[in-house]
């Protein structure tokens, strides 16, 4: 007997086995999910939209709606438009929120999968929402999700489901830097970063159903909230590899291994992505691979894949980023008339909702007032090499220079703040801590991020080294920086180890 075939029949046994214990409805039981809805939902998470909807109608003809059904076609709108970016199909699809939200209220209020997929769908719609710059509805969708889910806790304290997402949210308000944790309480959102990793952890080994979820999530949040290390690492690359066809986790297999500095591994699992007519378009993989090139100084190559990017994609994020990237492939080769335009377009094109939009907007407006000088070179072939976990060449761009080269408070603040950074991932930290501390000295005067993000990194090498004062210290100071372009990011994290450090 094949693997799949008894996987699918266990799966199947488990499913009848449960519903067994919910409350009957008999033939019409509008929390039923069936073997085709469960087809449908994988599909959805290795990003077979298609098939996925074509299940969803073969379900729909055999008779009336299914909640699961309901919660499976707004997965699929949620990962069609954060993957396609499409501000038109975001204005098509928008009104679905409403209409399935309606259709369950109207289901019976007895079973807590209720409330679990008005949450599923009020988080869906505030990630989609997120990415399209409508951060106020997003807000309150979190916070109705959130409450939908504690009311199902309470209700159902044994109905595991609840704590996929009521878990992420723990997590996630637990780490809301200190000056945003008033809002949290006032609005009545409780934090709890081991409780909400203890309760994703129970998904993963009790739900069936939504474990895989649960396993990208706990992955993601190790990744982008908390400490990723060596058994984070071996995780995500087991559930990649045991998982050959689903593009969405080749997709986020790649930016947490890029995200931690894993260039080559990131490059290998980009490659072996599955790909055909099945899967949803997908031209942000081509942006991915022309960052890991560059990073690796490959220009010409990586020219090629942005521009394959710009051409497919439809979206209005990266741009900005992306043009940036292609300025930055002529510049750092000293082709500076040929880099000019693309400089010029990244103050035309896209948005700045992300990060990275946002440095590229504040890097061209820097260029064109002639505050970035040609100084700015060595640092950036140091920055991308470092990303990409290239630390070799990201030394070899260093070496040559010294603080006294760079002019610039901020050059000077940046050289030190690299250097730190490169040393600290060749396992050489007490070398790394002399650089960071002078680029937070050198930082302080105008609030360079490089100060906050430097003060981070002490706050981690000193907890690794058993010194919880100075690890303390350094978190506060990390977050006492004022806004910043990574602000969010430094903050989350330093929040994030401040709380598990017993510290609010």
């Amino acid at each position: 007997m094949k693997k799949g075939v008894l996987f699918t029949g266990l799966f199947a046994f488990f499913l009848c086995f449960f519903f067994s214990r919910l409350p009957s409805f008999g033939q019409s039981n509008p929390y039923q999910i069936t073997p085709t809805l469960q087809d449908a939902y994988a599909d959805v998470f290795k990003l077979k939209v298609t098939s996925a909807r074509a299940l969803l109608q073969k379900e729909k003809n055999t008779g009336p709606q299914k909640a699961f059904a309901v919660y499976v076609e707004n997965y699929a709108d949620m990962v069609t438009l954060l993957v396609s970016d499409e501000k038109r199909l975001f204005e098509q699809l928008s009104p679905n929120q409403d209409k399935r939200l309606a259709f369950l209220e109207e289901l019976p209020p007895s079973s807590p999968y209720q409330r679990l997929y008005q949450a599923e769908i009020r988080l869906h719609w505030a990630f989609i929402k997120l990415k399209f710059g409508k951060e106020v509805s997003a807000c309150w969708d979190i916070i109705k999700a959130y409450r939908l889910l504690e009311e199902n806790a309470k209700k159902y304290p044994d109905f595991i489901s609840t704590y996929k997402s009521l878990g992420m949210l723990h997590v996630l308000i637990g780490s809301a830097p200190q000056n945003f944790q008033w809002v949290t309480k006032l609005l009545g959102l409780r934090g709890n970063i081991p409780q909400g990793m203890r309760e994703i952890k129970a998904i993963i080994q009790k739900d069936k159903l939504f474990g895989p979820e649960a396993r990208l999530v706990e992955l993601l949040l190790h990744a982008y909230i908390l400490t990723y290390t060596e058994p984070q690492n071996a995780a995500l690359l087991g559930f990649v590899n045991g998982e050959k066809d689903n593009l969405l986790l080749h997709f986020f297999g790649t930016t947490i291994s890029m995200k931690d500095g894993r260039g080559e591994q990131a490059l290998k699992l980009l490659n072996q992505r599955p790909v055909g007519s099945g899967y949803l378009a997908f031209p942000f993989l081509e942006y991915l691979k022309g960052e890991i090139l560059l990073q690796k100084g490959q220009y010409d190559e990586a020219r090629t894949h942005l521009k394959r990017f710009l051409a497919q994609y439809k979206g209005q994020n990266y741009l900005k980023d992306t043009h940036l990237k292609l300025f930055l492939s002529h510049w750092l080769e000293g082709e500076e008339a040929v880099a000019m335009p693309y400089l010029e377009r990244v103050l035309t094109v896209g948005t700045s909702y992300v990060e990275a939009d946002k440095f590229a907007e504040k890097f061209a407006k820097s260029f064109r007032k002639k505050e970035v000088s040609g100084q700015q070179k060595a640092l950036m072939k140091a920055r991308l090499a470092f990303d990409g976990g290239y630390l070799q060449e990201a030394a070899s761009a260093l070496k040559p220079y010294q603080e006294t080269f760079f002019t610039t408070l901020y050059d000077k603040a940046e050289f030190h703040y690299r250097w730190g950074r490169t040393l600290q991932r060749q396992n050489r930290p007490d070398s790394s801590i002399v650089h960071y501390e002078r680029a937070i000295a050198l930082s302080q005067a105008q609030s360079l991020y490089f100060g906050a993000t430097s003060a981070l990194q002490l706050g981690y090498m000193y907890q690794a080294k058993g010194n919880n004062a100075k690890a303390i210290y350094h978190f506060k100071q990390a977050l006492n920086y004022p806004k910043h372009e990574y602000k969010n990011s430094v903050d989350n994290k330093a929040r994030a180890a401040l709380t598990l450090m017993g510290v609010e």
